[in-house]
């Protein structure tokens, strides 16, 4: 039985995680956090998932339920998810980090952090995604010097990152398969007389509306022909899905920094 402490539990995801958690018959939700000034904090998380069950009640900071923990889900922000890192490697527990908007200063800590914490971060738990993060590694290679390469992704009107995490990592895989350099090659917004599209560029475009879930389309465009991969998010069960799946994985492991394609056994498919 893996224990469970979730993170965030009342947000689009987490309230997921929770929900499917609590149905699986090997994890055990023993905690739940949320920010200080939530209305659930200090109610149970049956109020929330509908359950009713009455053991474990919504704390405002994760010190004060670590302990009952195996391993953390966290569907935060950026920032929360540092400072949790930080208090599970302390008590050198396990995390699974699904939030997006890192700097780069906050990376470096993450990675310095996982010498003494087991954590698998990724901008998307999907396994369809992870999947697609291969399938466009391969393309890039065999493509990418002849067929320009742009990524178009879409999300809900309320997430306040863009790109997205998803959409940033595609492009580091693009670059990196085609030998490019995405801080010089990647092109974020176009308008007005920009000129002719140069060879290296990587366009990633962000659109914002509604509430979609999430999309993600990478379009190799030739002469006399262009190829399109898309990953279409219809809900948010399988972000919670991947996330239980790698709280299950990440226990077994050694201290260490890894992401999905770890989980899912993709790294050395790529």
């Amino acid at each position: 039985m893996v224990k469970v402490i979730i993170t965030g539990v009342a947000g689009r995801v987490g309230s997921r995680i929770l929900a499917l958690a609590l149905e699986a018959e090997d994890v055990a939700v023993v905690g739940a956090v949320e920010q200080a000034d939530h209305p659930l904090v200090g109610t149970h998380i049956g109020v929330n998932s509908g359950t009713g069950n009455p053991g474990v009640i919504v704390e405002s900071d994760l010190e004060h339920c670590i302990d009952n923990g195996d391993v953390i889900i966290d569907f935060t922000n950026h920032a929360a998810s540092v400072e949790h890192l930080k208090i599970v490697a302390a008590h050198h527990k396990s995390i699974v980090i699904g939030s997006t908007g890192f700097s780069e200063g906050e990376h470096s800590q993450i990675k310095d952090m996982t010498r003494n914490a087991k954590c698998v971060l990724s901008p998307n738990m999907s396994m369809g995604v992870n999947i697609m993060f291969n399938v466009i590694a391969s393309v890039a290679r065999i493509l990418g010097n002849d067929y320009d390469m742009e990524i178009v992704e879409a999300h809900h009107r309320l997430k306040k990152d863009a790109p997205s995490g998803t959409a940033l990592k595609m492009a580091r895989i693009l670059a990196d398969s085609a030998g490019r350099d995405l801080n010089r090659d990647a092109v974020y917004h176009r308008q007005g007389m920009i000129g002719e599209r140069s060879r290296d560029e990587i366009g990633i475009q962000t659109l914002r509306g509604g509430d979609i879930v999430g999309e993600h389309t990478v379009m190799f465009a030739g002469v006399g022909e262009r190829l399109e991969i898309t990953h279409r998010a219809h809900n948010r069960d399988n972000f919670a899905r991947g996330a239980i799946l790698a709280a299950r994985w990440v226990v077994h492991q050694p201290f260490g920094l890894y992401d999905m394609g770890d989980v899912l056994g993709l790294a050395n498919l790529s």
